[in-house]
């Protein structure tokens, strides 16, 4: 299987990495990249024969959200457009989240907004220490909707209000803190605690561990169609009014919106 988004390799012990490969654009979510990965997890992450899946990121930056093309193109859109592409978002995040196979993250550089949703599908995410995060939705006027279950369902409603809403830059220590990452870890110790994570399911049977995770999600939050196409409306209505508008704009044209107070120099 060929991809262009995506670096996908396979070692003799039936693990999986998968890298984030456009790295140019610091592995924003593109409309290709999105449909990339609802592939693999469709296929690779439930074949029963892949035993972990490593999920990771290609150049300096694990995934910084939004892909701008996509941003430009919902201002342009009809709400029907904007519900079709919040939906593909919300069916990736949905297939990682039900993968089969123990989905590990390995983060470093920065994670925001899609890609914090991305981190929270992950059964162990494990984050360079240096690693910045952000759901810097709200700065633009939007809300953090579709990856919104999934970063509830792993902070608790609790922790989630403290940064959900803010679009504050937080380190890796904070988010292990607030239960986005399992560990934060020097650098130099990133690749061995993966390894740690993954050497556990190759003594284990593959079938169970499917189950097992499936269980796992059957008892914890409620994460359905009726959810995922609430938070898509909901997007939809926020898209529509003047703040989502304006601070959209307002960001493509790399200055500052009108709520944003000014820092005198």
């Amino acid at each position: 299987m060929s991809w262009r988004t995506l670096d996908v390799r396979t070692d003799g012990r039936g693990v999986v990495e998968v890298m984030l490969n456009t790295p140019e654009k610091r592995n924003v979510l593109s409309a290709l990249m999105i449909a990339e990965l609802t592939e693999m997890a469709a296929t690779i992450g439930n074949d029963g024969k892949t035993r972990a899946i490593v999920l990771s990121g290609a150049g300096t930056t694990f995934c910084a959200g939004g892909d701008l093309n996509w941003m430009k193109a919902q201002i342009e859109a009809d709400r029907a457009q904007r519900m079709r592409e919040a939906r593909k978002l919300a069916e990736m995040l949905q297939a990682l989240n039900t993968i089969g196979a123990p989905l590990i993250g390995r983060l470093h550089g920065g994670a925001f907004g899609g890609g914090i949703g991305i981190a929270c599908v992950c059964d162990v995410t494990l984050a360079e220490s240096a690693t910045k995060f952000c759901f810097s939705e709200t700065r633009l006027g939007i809300i953090p909707a579709t990856i919104g279950p999934y970063v509830l369902a792993r902070m608790s409603e609790g922790k989630a209000r403290r940064v959900f809403m803010s679009a504050r830059v937080f380190d890796a220590a904070e988010a292990e803190r607030l239960g986005i990452v399992s560990r934060a870890l020097p650098a130099d110790e990133l690749d061995q605690a993966v390894e740690a994570e993954v050497a556990p399911y190759l003594q284990v049977a593959p079938g169970a561990v499917a189950a097992a995770k499936k269980l796992a999600r059957d008892l914890g939050p409620r994460i359905d169609a009726e959810v995922i196409d609430d938070t898509i409306r909901r997007l939809a209505d926020i898209w529509e009014g003047p703040e989502a508008l304006h601070g959209i704009a307002a960001f493509l044209d790399k200055r500052p919106p009108d709520w944003a107070e000014q820092v005198p120099g």
